[in-house]
């Protein structure tokens, strides 16, 4: 275990395990690197054929630690940004298993997924508007392009939760699964795909996305430039003190 990362590989499927149980596997400066360097480092083994994300505690993630996430940073991309970037390029093939929450980065991570199984209760939601922010995670290209963009504005817009029956039924996901049975879908998808030659595989997932790549990447240097901005505005900054207020008196 590091920093809140489990890892294990098995029969060609690296399991990436967010634990964090006490904070819903909350997403923090450092466990944002330990999946960094996990998944970039799986990219030149060869005995790695597919990734597959999920929580630990009946829990996918909770998003980001908003309290990590206000620390002073030097120049450069962030934690945050460096993961994405990373996700976004890994040329092995990504599976996630999602059940309880999947909040902010939670969801938008799932779009540089190959495939995805969330539970039918599963509490997903984009609050970024809520909290004076704006879409990060490429979710301002990606997500209009895979749900459509009366979909998207609603989601991103609205800041209002959704659970893993609409997210499969606008195609946000691959399938929605009974509570506790989203790991098994997850895992027989995964054993499957690491059974093709590993090549043709990533060749495969190589040409589904080579198009997009670049708008990717561009988007994600966009929306990191003005998230960064939105996280100085007065407005920002009294959604964390409302929040933070709200936490203390729970």
């Amino acid at each position: 275990m590091s920093a809140g990362l489990l890892t294990a590989l098995d029969g060609g499927v690296l399991r990436l395990t967010l634990s964090r149980v006490a904070q819903r596997n909350a997403l923090d400066s450092a466990l944002y690197d330990a999946l960094s360097d996990a998944i970039g480092n799986a990219a030149d083994n060869t005995d790695i054929r597919v990734i597959l994300i999920t929580g630990d505690g009946g829990c996918f993630t909770a998003g980001n630690d908003l309290r990590d996430f206000q620390a002073e940073r030097p120049s450069g991309d962030s934690p945050a940004i460096r993961f994405l970037r990373t996700i976004a390029a890994t040329p092995v093939p990504v599976i996630a298993a999602v059940e309880g929450f999947a909040i902010g980065i939670g969801v938008t991570m799932l779009l540089h997924c190959d495939a995805v199984f969330a539970a039918e209760n599963t509490v997903m939601q984009l609050p970024f508007v809520s909290l004076g922010l704006c879409p990060e995670g490429g979710s301002s290209l990606l997500l209009p392009q895979r749900v459509g963009a009366m979909r998207a504005n609603d989601w991103l817009m609205s800041a209002r939760r959704f659970d893993g029956t609409e997210a499969a039924q606008a195609g946000l996901i691959t399938a929605a699964t009974p509570s506790g049975e989203t790991l098994q879908a997850a895992e027989h998808m995964a054993r499957l795909w690491a059974t093709q030659p590993r090549d043709a595989l990533r060749l495969t997932k190589h040409m589904l996305k080579r198009d997009a790549q670049a708008a990717v990447d561009k988007t994600l240097q966009y929306e990191a430039t003005q998230f960064a901005a939105r996280l100085k505005t007065d407005e920002a900054q009294a959604a964390f003190k409302a929040f933070f207020t709200k936490k203390a008196k729970a």
